[in-house]
């Protein structure tokens, strides 16, 4: 008996619709992160993409839970000396709040060429509403 290994072109890519109002970050987002992986399915392979599209609405309605609003901190620097720049989870969800769930699921992911691919599979909204009604994503309960 031969292993079963799945070709990318044979696996069917489905989308998915998230709503993220009152949902906790970090639980959202190992969600989004299993389902862009692919792991919720059968035919699950590591080294391949095999995962479904995510589209997220309602960004700004996430929960984080204890301090981490005013205390967690997103730093990246300009390559300067002196360009570290940070910002707190609490000035990110009213600035960017698509940042917030990408970061999350952006650390959940491999950090290879495969996870780049699979986080552009990921759309995030700020707002109730989203341009991709004509994929019929499926509602997606947490």
């Amino acid at each position: 008996m031969k292993t079963f290994v799945a070709k990318e072109h044979e696996i069917e890519k489905k989308w998915h619709l998230i709503d993220a109002n009152d949902k906790i970050l970090g639980r959202l987002a190992t969600e989004i992160a299993n389902i862009l992986r692919g792991k919720n399915k059968p035919i699950f392979t590591p080294h391949m993409d095999s995962g479904d599209y995510v589209v997220v609405v309602n960004a700004d309605k996430v929960v984080l839970t204890g301090n981490k609003l005013e205390k967690k901190m997103y730093y990246h620097h300009s390559g300067y000396v002196g360009g570290l720049r940070e910002t707190t989870a609490k000035e990110m969800l009213q600035k960017k709040p698509e940042n917030l769930i990408r970061f999350a699921v952006k650390g959940m992911l491999p950090k290879t060429s495969l996870g780049r691919r699979q986080l552009t599979k990921l759309k995030i909204y700020a707002g109730p509403d989203h341009p991709h009604q004509a994929q019929e994503p499926g509602k997606l309960e947490i």
